[in-house]
């Protein structure tokens, strides 16, 4: 149990009304979830106003309410805390009542519209293999001492991240890496946090559905770093043209890194093959199993936080030639019969460009390159006809099929995707609604020796449609047709 009035701690007040000298259990903006002697959090979201939810919250069992506005029937029994933005209340109340985690480990976020998974995936399992004791909040799942949970968002919810901190904390957990996406620092997941360090890897058209345009989704990631202290440390890549942008403003400590310009962390890409990469840092010629010269961008991320929190270089790259692949992230199934199939979760323009340009790099010439790919529904309708675009201009074989459509109908997703591709391009094009169909007929139309790409839901294991998640998993079908 915790006193309110400690809750309340940096919080930026208004007015309050009751005696916060009182004892609360437990926390939750989910009136459908609130328990005995809770606090409730008032939050306005885009389709629910917390607002309305307060009655039955007290009914459940909330003792006092945190928002932004006086509600219009007052309840004398309960406190009343009117603060200037429940989201970042909640922020602040959660990592007070967990006795402020992440002030106790040295936590990394790294944000980006690419890569975010690969390099804190990567930073959790070398951290591990230099026997440290390592958190992981990602995409995939949060993961610490051999313990692993499954997400359901690339940034929980500020109550999920400070209680699971909690947790690392109490089994002695050093370092936790974490992936902050935009939609996590626009809805003030992140505050309360103290961040040890930030990283950038780079920012590129997507979720513009949410942030409207792309100067808003730039200035979200760029407040990320705005807010760090003194005593963090803030790491960009400047092959990105916002790279130098995100640090214009921060008080940390700033590092660089790049593999076209000169930086604070450069690396060489000496070779890349289909089987992997041969590197070269600070004239330490080292490989690795990741493919592709944007794997190389994320292994020098690595390298390079690694370096800042003082592990030897050395021992870093030989364990980094040990490493695997990340499930979804250019993920290659080598058929005996027919094609080489690679599984990405590329489900951006860039990413698609970097997973293409990639094979188009290795690949001999002698084979076709069959790109599947979709996009997701009730998303950035934007980005669609670009990703059609790119994976026409890349490709010698597209077939455009379903992603996650959630609740839109798919043929018309195709179609929008369809606008994006030139005249001269529209004979590559074959549309297959049914994913599953879709990677049966790349697998019908592929020689041995062509290079299929499953673009667009890589780790997944589920497909969105009609607001109903079904099994799904590119990997395991691509096992069972090739």
């Amino acid at each position: 149990m915790k006193n309110l009035k400690k809750l309340l701690y940096r919080v930026s007040i208004n007015s309050i009304y009751g005696n916060t000298n009182i004892s609360i259990e437990n926390l939750s903006y989910d009136s459908r979830e609130i328990k005995k002697n809770s606090i409730f959090f008032a939050i306005k979201g885009k389709i629910y106003n917390g607002l309305n939810y307060i009655n039955e919250s007290i009914k459940k069992g909330a003792i006092a309410i945190i928002c932004d506005s006086i509600p219009i029937k007052i309840d004398k029994r309960i406190v009343y805390v009117i603060v200037e933005n429940v989201e970042i209340a909640l922020g602040i109340i959660s990592s007070n009542f967990y006795d402020n985690p992440s002030s106790k480990m040295k936590l990394v976020g790294i944000t980006g519209t690419n890569g975010k998974t690969t390099s804190t995936t990567l930073l959790h399992k070398l951290f591990k293999d230099h026997n440290l004791s390592v958190g992981l909040i990602s995409t995939i799942s949060i993961n610490y001492n051999n313990k692993v949970f499954k997400t359901n968002h690339t940034t929980p919810d500020s109550i999920t991240i400070n209680s699971f901190l909690k947790s690392m904390i109490d089994e002695g957990v050093s370092y936790c890496f974490m992936e902050v996406s935009s939609h996590g620092i626009s809805q003030n997941r992140t505050s309360g946090l103290e961040f040890y360090g930030a990283v950038f890897t780079n920012i590129s058209h997507d979720h513009l559905d949410y942030h409207k345009n792309f100067k808003n989704y730039r200035d979200t990631k760029k407040s990320f770093f705005d807010n760090l202290s003194r005593d963090a440390f803030a790491l960009t890549n400047i092959d990105d043209k916002n790279g130098l942008f995100m640090l214009q403003n921060t008080k940390a400590k700033k590092y660089t890194l790049s593999i076209k310009k000169h930086a604070d962390f450069n690396l060489k890409v000496s070779e890349n093959l289909f089987s992997g990469m041969l590197l070269i840092f600070e004239n330490n010629e080292f490989w690795t199993k990741l493919v592709g010269r944007f794997n190389a961008l994320n292994i020098l991320t690595v390298i390079a936080v690694s370096k800042i929190l003082e592990l030897e270089t050395v021992s870093v790259l030989k364990k980094i030639s040990k490493i695997n692949n990340v499930n979804g992230r250019f993920q290659i199934y080598n058929s005996k019969k027919s094609a080489k199939v690679i599984i990405d979760y590329a489900h951006t323009p860039i990413a698609l460009e970097n997973v293409l340009n990639t094979i188009n790099e290795i690949r001999t010439k002698n084979e076709n390159i069959i790109t599947v790919v979709g996009c997701g529904g009730n998303r950035d309708i934007e980005k669609r006809p670009i990703i059609a675009k790119k994976a026409a201009l890349l490709s010698d074989k597209v077939i455009l099929t379903s992603d996650n459509p959630r609740n839109e109908n798919p043929k018309k997703i195709i179609e929008d995707m369809l606008r994006g591709v030139s005249p001269i391009d529209y004979k590559k094009i074959i549309k297959v609604i049914d994913r599953e169909e879709a990677i049966m007929a790349s697998e019908r139309i592929s020689q041995p020796g062509d290079i299929v790409l499953i673009a667009g839901k890589g780790h997944e294991n589920y497909q969105e449609i009609n607001g109903k998640k079904k099994p799904f998993d590119d990997y395991e079908i691509v096992k069972k047709y090739f």
